[in-house]
């Protein structure tokens, strides 16, 4: 049988506080469970009075409440269907019972009721099983927040925070909005939303997430963004956008059930009419055309598509990996090449200071020269300021207040410190004072040039449209905005750029009162899981994985050599990553582009398959790609890309158990004599088979492969 379940999930919030334990939905919460238990129930009765030699009228009375208790719905929406001048398989059901009834087939019908309501309550618990599934992502956010105004605390809904609101976050609620912390310390477990496995601190300047948990201390949060546009809102979006789609598969299938439905309509008249006119009995061939109508029917057939699909949807999401829809679901699985960006995806997109040298006879080891320099770049919002300041506190050494601080583009930043002027950044080009002092850094040659090729930085500058004050990250990179070289930066240097090899990282020059003391050395740190990541697609698709990069051709092929990539095409501008994907396309490819910037968002739409990073990743990348990493997992690419093919393959195995099943039992009946319970077990048994078989893919050992 087929029922109607909506798959639509619905969004609950728990309050703040601890998340809930998990929730399973209970058998009987379930109007179609309850339902089919008064019809069984009345049946086994009903069925006992009759086998005991009762009276007719008593055991007769507990068949119909058992006809009515279990074919009331079915028959409901049956006609329902009519109406709208549509056949529904259900109601041909309803037809057989109540033909085997008028027959004087009273216990045939009533089982066959029994079956159908019971084969219709496991299908409304599976998909109930697959929502609470998918609705443990859902439990997240508070749905109150305190809020703080001129006039004191007030507790709101959180639906109604506005930008700009300031929040108090105590210890152990659940933070009610995405902002940024202004005021207290504390740490938070934000494992649900990035997959970081400890608490992590936060202090006044950094972000915070609506749905994670607050630690130890009380914070209070400006909010950054409106609650529907939250990264736990941007979910539940995805996840219901998803519950309401359907896969090709089930898409042709419900394109051919009403023909097919009318077609067996037709049949049934035959199975009933033909042998009838060569001399059997009614009763037999109206018996024999009921069961025909009732193994005939495509029930398992249209449920071969939607449970496994949505299983996997729901076991990809407990994992952070989103996927948008049950088409998208049903591509992943379809993929023979994938192609990776590298900054913020197979790299991890923010620097991280890689080496301190300290200059000889400047007095200062490697600590006190990165404290230093962090004291200067403490009051910067500049990327590479947070890294150098993160790099400082990291080693847990003290940040000397700054006073009289600047930042001048095209140069650095300058403060003074400990009564001294402490520079930052970028030699002045040209002039003897600035040949001087580069004379005086011991293996630092040109830093525009070393600041041109940084490893990493110029696409992470790109997505995040930052124009470095004094490096050169972004410099002659692709614009967001039109792909064409970025001008803004051309004045940040003006002398050519001779070394043909530049430097794995950005390397910067800090100065203590116009005399050099030391350089800090910045890299985009590759992820820790992209070798076994690419490994892993190269094993599943046959072919190794291509790298498309906006980033210089050196840092491209640094990147390679440790993820074991040997098709790299580097420097290329949006257009060239969408032509790339669409050249491997027209060699008879289907390519899955897995990317996270703006600058990705164009090959994304254009590749047969795309996936998002969803930590850092850009609204417009997130909403082009199919599917989400919502923890910047590399792992759960392939992981992915393999719970599609198992979830492709369960499809297949369901449509073949569907297909043996009615062919078995229509063939049995037209040669021989299938008995009416025989039939009803067969066609409801391999209907409840094939939603199990699709429900397997909710296991655990689903995802692990």
């Amino acid at each position: 049988m087929v029922r109607r379940v909506s798959t639509t999930f619905a969004s609950p919030f728990t309050a703040t506080g601890p998340p809930p334990p998990r929730r399973r939905t209970r058998v009987l919460a379930l109007p179609e469970a309850r339902w089919a238990l008064v019809a069984t129930v009345a049946f086994l009765a009903g069925l006992g009075f009759d086998l005991g030699g009762a009276p007719s009228p008593m055991y007769g009375i507990l068949y119909a409440v058992a006809y009515v208790a279990g074919g009331w719905e079915p028959a409901l929406e049956g006609l329902r269907a009519l109406r709208e001048k549509t056949l529904d398989v259900d109601l041909l059901m309803i037809v057989a019972a109540l033909g085997a009834a008028a027959i004087g087939q009273v216990l045939d019908g009533a089982l066959l009721i029994v079956i159908f309501a019971t084969s219709g309550a496991l299908e409304a618990l599976a998909t109930a099983r697959t929502a609470d599934s998918v609705r443990g992502l859902l439990d997240l956010a508070p749905d109150t927040a305190t809020r703080l105004t001129d006039h004191g605390e007030e507790t709101v809904p959180a639906a109604e925070l506005g930008v700009g609101d300031l929040l108090l976050v105590r210890p152990g609620e659940r933070i009610g909005a995405d902002g940024r912390v202004v005021d207290g310390v504390s740490e938070a477990d934000q494992a649900t939303i990035t997959g970081e496995p400890l608490p992590v601190v936060k202090r006044p300047g950094d972000d915070v997430f609506a749905g994670t948990l607050n630690g130890t201390g009380a914070l209070r949060v400006r909010v950054g963004r409106d609650p529907a546009d939250s990264v736990i809102a941007r979910i539940v979006t995805l996840v219901e956008d998803a519950s309401r789609t359907k896969a090709p598969t089930q898409l042709f299938i419900e394109k051919i059930e009403q023909r097919y439905a009318a077609g067996i309509a037709a049949a049934t008249l035959a199975v009933f009419g033909v042998p009838l006119a060569f001399g059997e009995s009614l009763t037999d061939a109206l018996l024999r055309a009921m069961t025909f109508m009732i193994v005939a029917s495509p029930c398992a057939v249209v449920l071969a598509t939607m449970p496994p699909l949505l299983s996997a949807i729901a076991t990809a999401g407990r994992h952070g990996v989103l996927v948008k829809s049950a088409v998208a679901m049903e591509r992943l699985g379809e993929i023979d090449t994938a192609a990776l960006d590298k900054t913020g995806t197979l790299t991890e997109g923010t620097p991280e200071v890689t080496d301190v040298s300290p200059l000889p006879g400047s007095g200062l080891d490697a600590d006190a020269l990165l404290a230093l320099a962090a004291a200067a770049e403490h009051p910067s919002e500049h990327p590479l300021a947070r890294a150098v300041v993160g790099a400082a506190r990291a080693r847990g050494l003290r940040i000397a207040p700054a006073t009289e601080f600047a930042a001048t583009p095209g140069r650095g930043v300058s403060a003074v410190v400990g009564g001294c002027v402490v520079e930052v950044g970028r030699v002045e080009a040209g002039g003897a004072g600035a040949a001087d002092r580069m004379h005086l850094v011991d293996g630092v040659r040109d830093l525009d040039d070393r600041m041109h090729g940084a490893d990493g930085m110029q696409d992470a500058a790109d997505r995040r449209s930052v124009v470095a004050h004094g490096r050169q990250d972004a410099v002659d990179r692709p614009s967001p905005a039109d792909g064409r070289r970025n001008p803004a930066h051309s004045d940040l240097g003006s002398h050519p750029h001779p070394h043909p090899h530049p430097s794995a990282g950005t390397t910067v020059l800090v100065t203590r009162d116009s005399t050099p003391v030391g350089t800090l050395t910045l890299t985009d740190r590759l992820r820790p899981a992209a070798p076994a990541a690419t490994a892993a697609l190269a094993a599943l698709t046959g072919t190794t994985p291509v790298l498309l990069t906006g980033d210089n051709a050196h840092a491209a092929a640094r990147v390679a050599e440790a993820t074991g990539i040997t098709d790299v095409r580097a420097e290329l501008f949006p257009e060239d990553k969408v032509n790339a994907v669409r050249d491997l396309q027209l060699a008879g490819r289907k390519v899955l582009f897995v990317g996270d910037g703006v600058n990705d968002a164009p090959a994304l739409a254009a590749a047969h398959s795309g996936l998002a990073m969803g930590r850092a990743g850009s609204d417009l990348a997130l909403e082009t790609a199919d599917a989400v990493v919502v923890r910047d997992d590399l792992t759960a690419v392939p992981a992915v890309v393999r719970l599609s093919r198992t979830a492709r393959r369960l499809v297949l195995q369901n449509l073949v158990i569907a297909g043996t099943f009615i062919t078995g039992l229509v063939l049995w009946d037209l040669v021989g004599h299938l008995p009416l319970p025989l039939g009803v077990a067969g066609h409801e048994g391999s209907t409840v088979l094939v939603g199990l078989n699709g429900l397997r893919l909710l296991r655990e050992r689903a995802w692990q492969g």
